[in-house]
């Protein structure tokens, strides 16, 4: 059974390059030499269909910030089956291919819990498309969509191919021409911004992006940006077991359970994050509860305000205000 969403929405979920990390690095720490920016493949080389994994995924995260890079989770038994349709968009999309049951960071990351699932990937944040694969007319209708959600965010690149199929060292199984994707540039503040976060400076980006935001309040994408920096920006050098062993030994502290929220929004786990902090909240003063409530609001922003998830918090946080 599939299950199409009324239409994507940048979600401004958190830089998916934060929830690949291998298990034993520190949350905050620098990716090693073999996980780090630029590791593996880039994304395309082999075409506009190409195979990801979780050690590989940050050339598609690159790769995204051009052209949107769709990502098609199939298992053992099942066979990718949008390869055609994303080829026909002539380099104006690119698929990924994931097998979810091998990679299972990726499927966290992307809250995978069945395949077939299609997600996408703009400007380094995760879309949600749609479960199962649906009638071609309903998946390139999705992915008009998709196509005019990127254009909104600035994502308008093209890679340079030839005809859909018409690679014949491809068909005889040999490598196909590497793929020279065509760059659009970021608005300045954003580059400076996505630069500044690939080098690990924090404190620039979220500059960058409150620069945005003084010139245009309506970027969107730069207000998540901002949440989602700002969540790097607490987390970086930090170690998950010390953060959620503080979280139990203090209960009661608001700051200790702040942090604990952090990492479970780092991990996807908003749903728990908003838990945390909405039961947490009758019981603060108002400090505390003037804190839970603007770090919820960011939050809200990474998620994205159509996130059903989204609707139900805030819901309850208004009645917890008023």
């Amino acid at each position: 059974m599939s299950s199409v969403p009324p239409g994507p929405s940048l979600r401004g979920a958190v830089d998916l390059s934060a929830l690949v990390r291998r298990a034993n690095t520190p949350v905050g720490g620098a990716p090693d030499a073999a996980g780090g920016a630029g590791a593996g493949v880039a994304a395309g080389a082999a075409g506009i269909v190409f195979p990801a994994s979780d050690a590989t995924f940050e050339s598609v995260l690159e790769l995204s910030s051009r052209v949107p890079v769709v990502v098609e989770f199939y298992a053992a038994g099942l066979e990718p089956a949008l390869g055609r349709l994303v080829e026909s968009y002539g380099g104006r999309l690119a698929l990924a291919t994931v097998d979810g049951q091998a990679n299972p960071q990726l499927a966290q990351a992307f809250q995978v819990r069945e395949v077939p699932a299609v997600a996408a990937v703009i400007a380094g944040r995760p879309v949600n498309l749609f479960l199962g694969i649906p009638s071609d007319e309903e998946v390139r209708g999705v992915l008009d969509e998709l196509l005019a959600l990127a254009t909104q965010n600035g994502v308008t690149g093209r890679l340079e191919v030839g005809e859909p199929g018409a690679d014949p060292a491809a068909e005889d199984g040999a490598p196909a021409e590497p793929v020279e994707p065509v760059e659009e540039p970021l608005p300045p503040h954003h580059q400076e911004a996505y630069d500044a976060i690939a080098d690990g400076d924090y404190a620039t980006a979220v500059a960058e992006y409150r620069k945005a935001i003084a010139e245009n309040p309506r970027d969107a994408l730069a207000v998540a940006g901002l949440a989602q920096v700002q969540l790097l920006q607490r987390l970086d050098g930090t170690v998950a077991a010390e953060v959620r062993a503080a979280a139990a030994d203090a209960p009661g502290d608001v700051n200790a359970q702040l942090a604990v929220a952090d990492l479970d929004v780092s991990g996807g786990h908003v749903e728990d994050a908003f838990a945390r902090l909405l039961d947490l909240f009758p019981a603060l003063d108002p400090d505390g509860r003037d804190a839970v409530r603007k770090r919820l609001l960011e939050y809200f922003e990474i998620a994205g305000p159509e996130d059903p998830r989204v609707r139900d918090a805030r819901r309850k946080l208004t009645q917890l205000l008023y």
